[in-house]
């Protein structure tokens, strides 16, 4: 298991973590992209991947909500990877640790995440760290000049918990 964690942003810092491009990760930075060197759980934020002391991409989420009331809220999370650092489970706990992060310092219920049909890598992160699959988002997604459908997936706050439980 590589060594992974999460910290602050840097700016200019996922910019250069970028090299390569794949199916997947056109959503990602461009040249130029700058991030606040801090980030705030309750608000839309961002966090660097390091795994063995280097930046390897980043993590981040963004806050909808699916009532009238603060209480629907919830943080939708995605992941970024350089090419070279997929396939080794760093993506996979990068993504546990952030929905860790956000149901220990936030109220929220409920953590989403949504990925490309396509994307089996990032489906099966998902699924490791207890997100289940809850539908399609049929054509919800533009990116290369069309748009995809895609896996809307979630995880309950109890779901976590007894998840934290079975595992310790």
């Amino acid at each position: 298991m590589v060594d992974v964690i999460l910290r602050p942003l840097r700016p200019g810092e996922l910019a250069e973590a970028r090299m390569g491009e794949s199916d997947f990760d056109d959503f990602g930075p461009r040249p130029g992209y700058s991030q606040p060197p801090s980030c705030r759980v309750d608000d839309n934020g961002s966090l660097a991947v390091v795994a063995e002391g280097q930046v390897v991409g980043g993590v981040g989420w963004r806050w909808n909500q699916w009532g009238p009331n603060a209480a629907s809220r919830c943080p939708m999370i995605g992941i970024y990877l350089r090419p070279s650092a997929r396939g080794y489970g760093v993506g996979t706990e990068a993504q546990r640790l952030v929905v860790d992060l956000l149901f220990r310092h936030t109220a929220a219920n409920r953590v989403e995440a949504h990925t490309d049909v396509d994307n089996l890598g990032e489906r099966r992160a998902l699924e490791k760290i207890g997100m289940r699959a809850e539908g399609i988002t049929r054509g919800a997604q533009w990116r290369d000049g069309t748009y995809h459908d895609g896996w809307l997936y979630a995880i309950l706050r109890a779901e976590w918990q007894s998840r934290a439980v079975s595992a310790g």
